[in-house]
């Protein structure tokens, strides 16, 4: 039985701020971030979205677009690390704003018998939830799987991680009919508990926070989304799991000669659009018989046989990621829409031939599998239109992407149709915190 991606659909805000105007301000030479990073822009969340509606509204294109019956769904994972609390999964408030919209044509709750819950492993939880709703279908083939990744990558202002923001989600649906994309259950794994980018809760005791909240305690808890990191040691990391997984997966499954080559495309996780190509050369110049070390890898990124593997394996999966930024755990899946939408654009003849995936979460762990393209990828791929979607968002100044960044927007900037947050209750002690939501036909 073949098993996979029956379609897609994609989400990303309607705003955004050019990468050279953000350059500018902070006094960077653009050209250092578009062409030594392949920045463009970077997608910003308006002042009424969230994690959330992003999934929503991803979720709610996935079943209008493909007329799928809700009760077919057996599960909706979602893989996020932009979690809107402790314990109640975001996974839980986006399938209910879809319920609502859903319901004048299929009935009040209509997941009430579908399973949902939120995996997190930094950026690789989409991939672990893929990973999951794909031997789901597997042993209930009579049931469909909503597998939806949904983030907002977010750093502190005037940091080093500032211009690889981003926000977006992808909806996929996993079946027993791949139209997109076959995926075979073989994984190649790299595991280590490290602390190259983390999110910790932490304690404060400062007075002067503590008189504002109005409590007795001595010490409070602080949870921030702009994370603790260290981007070169990240990196280092990123190598070494995929590294470990990627030869995993040769040695699992007995894979002769050099893997990549068996790969059309390569869709990276891309926490910025040239990543995927810096950190490969470590497993190109492995698997062609040289050393790893850094000075022998700026020999290998130059060499003519990496650029040509680049043009043609990983240019294509980088174009969106260019147009949006770090979407965190969806990065992985839109590398893959913006390679399909490439070859549907120039029409490819891409049925038969093999994807691979390499994603990497930080904390870390990297997965790596394959797919094979279907033979209608076509008549999926025709309701996507990635890049004239994407030139449709409107530009925001510097100005206002400081003060949403800030929180100091309360009205959104934009006008745009979708689920959007209408309140947080902050009045009534037994829902404090609750979020409320509301949807713009």
């Amino acid at each position: 039985m073949k098993v996979g991606i029956e379609t897609l659909s994609i989400y990303v805000p309607n705003i955004y701020l050019s990468i050279r105007e953000l350059a500018d301000k902070r006094s960077i030479d653009p050209d250092k971030l578009e062409l030594g990073l392949g920045l463009k822009k970077m997608a910003i969340m308006d002042a009424d979205e969230d994690t959330a509606t992003m999934a929503a509204n991803a979720i709610l294109k996935l079943i209008t677009i493909n007329n799928i019956h809700p009760s077919t769904i057996g599960r909706i994972y979602m893989g996020t690390e932009s979690s809107l609390d402790g314990a109640k999964p975001t996974a839980t408030y986006a399938v209910q704003m879809v319920e609502q919209v859903l319901a004048e044509q299929y009935g009040e709750r209509v997941f009430k018998h579908t399973d949902v819950v939120d995996m997190t492993f930094a950026c690789i939880g989409g991939v672990d939830a893929l990973h999951n709703a794909l031997d789901f279908v597997r042993v209930n083939p009579d049931q469909k799987a909503i597998v939806v990744a949904s983030d907002y990558a977010k750093y502190g202002l005037e940091t080093g991680g500032e211009y690889t923001q981003g926000a977006g989600a992808v909806a996929v649906l996993i079946s027993n009919q791949p139209n997109l994309i076959e995926i075979e259950n073989k994984w190649g794994i790299g595991m280590e508990s490290v602390f190259d980018f983390f999110k910790p809760r932490q304690t404060s005791s400062e007075e002067s926070i503590l008189s504002t909240l109005h409590t007795t305690k001595k010490e409070i808890e602080i949870f921030s989304d702009e994370p603790v990191f260290d981007g070169h040691y990240s990196n280092e990391c990123y190598k070494a799991r995929v590294r470990e997984a990627y030869f995993n997966f040769k040695e699992k499954y007995n894979v002769a000669g050099k893997l990549y080559e068996n790969w059309r495309y390569i869709a990276f996780h891309l926490p910025y659009a040239f990543q995927g190509k810096r950190m490969f050369n470590d497993v190109y110049a492995l698997e062609n018989g040289e050393d790893n070390s850094n000075e022998n890898l700026k020999l290998v990124s130059k060499s003519d046989g990496y650029k040509s593997l680049v043009s043609e394996k990983l240019e294509p999966t980088q174009r969106a990621s260019s147009e949006i930024g770090n979407m965190y755990t969806a990065s992985i899946f839109t590398a893959l829409i913006s390679a399909l939408q490439v070859s549907f654009d120039q029409d490819e003849a891409l049925a038969g031939q093999k994807i691979g995936f390499i994603g990497y979460g930080s904390g870390s762990k990297s997965k790596v599998f394959e797919g094979t393209v279907a033979a209608h990828w076509k008549e999926v791929m025709k309701n996507v239109n990635l890049f004239e979607y994407l030139n449709q968002r409107q530009a925001i100044s510097f100005e206002q992407y400081e003060n949403l960044h800030n929180k100091g927007v309360k009205q959104p900037i934009a006008s745009r149709k979708g689920f959007a947050l209408e309140r947080i209750e902050k009045e009534m002690i037994n829902l404090e915190g609750a979020r409320y939501y509301t949807y713009k036909s």
